[in-house]
């Protein structure tokens, strides 16, 4: 205990101030991990022994990082994106591997060493690419969903390259038996687990749900996925394989995303110990002995993987500017890189100068990714003159269609919602212009006769152009909460006065994209669920204005838009409940009314418990006056409250005086 608790505060220490340090230089914390690694390293201060049983604790980083992935591991979402995952990310995967053993071969490697770096070669980043494309808001732009779809390909093209490095170390043996008896493994564990397995796993973790006890949960998730792991590891598998098919088995289950939520403490703290003992790896003496070989290797590996990304975009017929983007995006190593690196050193398939060189590039381009990553927009526009004149064309025509247009409506995101929208617009004979990023949409559409254009509405020269400053409303029309608030942001900078309604998944949001700015917010669960409670209690035989009042009373308690409504004769409420609810009212100012001449202010009305919605003066095109104008004869003031304080101000207004209960 004396020797081993000094150890791991020292660790503990290093780590906290080295992810403090990088999150605050927006670098990615795992770069941290490997310096904690290189600096209390055997090859450094030797302060963390390089033991098998550290390597092997370590090891379970890898096992929940793939339990992660297939967590997440989507079939539904892989066929939606199979020309991107499937065309664009097998292709990049292949063509790198390929490549580089190729030019491996030639420079004297053997073919196992060579199948280890071009399998590392091949990954790109998936933490690092995700965050900043995210905070640019740029994961639903071409180039942004190219990259993603590329990356969702290496995380599948992950588990095979794990079952054949381990099968690749095995001595004296025929590559190609070592091989087929390792498929022939992988495929009957596959088939036996998701057969049985999915059988199982359902009743199981309701078994185990029922008992309502966290620990005993995150505990059996524990036990699955170590238990699964340690079943492909008898079977001279690895455990990442088994750690992957529990977390696709679990994916099936409706605790998918408890699991994910409980399981990503572990995940991130081994993870980060996993990257510690690769940063151990590392030998600054090698590296400095080898320091011109690792920058050859670096710049080289940037060029040669972005050439071969921008080479296959391009041969999926997208035009030059966005596979330079893409290209730039996809040029680092990524995480399975390390992860491939080091079980590739364990099964003593790489080592020296050829290790510590592909490291060594692989740390270095992920510390230059965000910087191209951050600029990719900037260098493709100088590279390629016609991308930037594109861009300028795609402007001029936005702001040529908008130019015909006032009082309309900008529809931002002209996908399933976004065409509803639109029918019901054009139905009302309301004049509208739609933006969206899908040339393949657009060009359907516009051939259609519909008014859509190809534009991203987070641009503020975009919403310039389909004539924001003339427009009655700005909706957003898809569930982007990122988008959302930047478009908000540029709405209430650029427009103040234009009301902006914003569709969201769900009402996690509401509060947060009001305050930024939106009229209103519309959750698209909340919606389905109160169409699919109207439905349920219509066909339980439970009338329809009972139904209409019971949904109008919801929708008055989530939306501020609904709040209220003005009673009418066909309102026949108990006494009792109508005087508890909140309704409008409309109180005009007449020629002896003790309200001429004092302002709303003045009349202290919230003491009544009712709200100001509106002020409005007859012959004034509309226009509304605040709560500090004088009011005069025949204004109208729209008041928000129950029944009671709403008699109440309106005497105030009227008499200058409380009405009796």
């Amino acid at each position: 205990m004396f020797n081993t608790l000094p150890l791991i505060l020292i660790l503990l220490i290093s780590s906290v101030c080295a992810v403090a340090l990088f999150r605050a230089l927006n670098l990615p914390a795992m770069l941290a991990y490997f310096l904690v690694g290189l600096a209390l390293g055997p090859h450094t201060f030797g302060l963390l022994p390089d033991s098998e049983a550290n390597r092997e604790f370590a090891e379970f980083g890898i096992v929940f990082l793939m339990f992660s992935i297939g967590l997440e591991f989507s079939l539904p979402q892989l066929y939606a994106m199979r020309k991107k995952v499937l065309g664009l990310g097998g292709g990049q995967v292949l063509i790198t591997l390929a490549l580089t053993m190729v030019i491996s071969k030639l420079a004297g490697l053997s073919w196992a060493t060579a199948f280890v770096i071009g399998a590392a070669l091949a990954m790109s980043s998936t933490a690092i690419v995700s965050k900043i494309l995210a905070e640019r808001i740029d994961l639903n732009s071409r180039h942004g969903r190219l990259s993603i779809g590329v990356l969702l390909f290496q995380d599948i093209a992950v588990v095979p390259m794990l079952v054949l490095i381990p099968a690749l170390g095995i001595a004296n043996a025929h590559l190609m038996d070592v091989l087929g008896l390792a498929l022939l493994k992988a495929i009957a564990m596959l088939l036996l687990l998701f057969t049985i397995g999915k059988w199982l796993i359902n009743p199981w973790f309701n078994l185990v749900a029922s008992q309502r006890s966290r620990e005993l949960f995150v505990m059996n998730v524990l036990m699955v996925t170590l238990l699964l792991a340690f079943a492909t590891k008898l079977a001279g598998l690895s455990y990442a394989l088994g750690a992957f098919i529990a977390g696709m088995l679990i994916s099936e289950t409706k605790f998918r995303y408890q699991v994910e939520s409980d399981i990503s403490p572990f995940r991130d703290i081994l993870l980060g110990l996993f990257f510690i003992s690769v940063g151990m790896l590392i030998n600054l003496e090698q590296i400095y002995d080898h320091s011109g070989l690792i920058v050859l290797i670096l710049l080289g590996f940037i060029l040669f993987k972005a050439l071969i990304v921008g080479a296959v975009v391009r041969f999926f017929k997208y035009e030059a500017g966005v596979a330079i983007r893409t290209a730039l995006i996809l040029a680092q190593a990524g995480e399975f890189s390390f992860v491939i690196l080091a079980l590739g050193a364990e099964h003593k398939l790489i080592s020296g100068v050829a290790l510590q060189s592909v490291l060594a590039a692989s740390l270095l381009s992920m510390v230059i990714a965000p910087f191209l990553i951050q600029y990719n927009g900037r260098i493709a526009r100088r590279l390629v003159g016609s991308y930037t004149r594109n861009s300028s064309k795609v402007v001029e025509e936005i702001e040529e269609s908008g130019r015909q247009l006032h009082d309309h409506v900008v529809i931002c995101g002209y996908g399933r919602s976004g065409q509803y929208l639109g029918r019901f617009l054009r139905e009302e004979k309301i004049p509208y212009i739609a933006l969206d990023i899908d040339p393949a949409r657009v060009l359907e559409a516009a051939a259609a006769g519909e008014n859509v254009m190809f534009g991203d509405a987070a641009r503020r020269v975009v919403l310039t152009a389909a004539g924001c400053a003339r427009a009655k409303a700005l909706i957003i029309s898809y569930a982007d909460n990122r988008a959302a608030m930047k478009i908000l942001h540029i709405a209430q900078e650029s427009y103040p006065q234009l009301p902006v309604i914003v569709r969201t998944v769900d009402d996690s949001h509401m509060e947060q994209l009001r305050a930024a700015g939106a009229a209103e917010v519309v959750p698209e669960i909340l919606e389905g669920s109160l169409m699919l409670a109207s439905h349920a209690l219509m066909l339980l035989g439970v009338p329809l204005n009972r139904v209409v009042k019971r949904i109008r009373l919801f929708r008055e308690e989530r939306y501020k838009l609904f709040k209220g409504y003005f009673h009418g004769a066909s309102d026949t409420d108990n006494e009792d409940i109508e005087k508890q609810q909140v309704r409008l009212h409309s109180v005009i100012i007449t020629n002896s009314a003790f309200a001429i001449g004092r302002s709303l202010d003045d009349m202290q009305l919230d003491v009544f418990d009712v709200e100001v919605k509106t002020i409005r003066r007859p012959n004034s095109n509309g226009a509304e006056l605040s709560t500090s104008s004088l009011l005069a004869e025949g204004d109208v003031i729209v008041l928000l409250g129950q029944t009671t304080g709403l008699a109440n101000a309106e005497n105030a207004l009227l008499i200058g005086r409380i009405a009796t209960k």
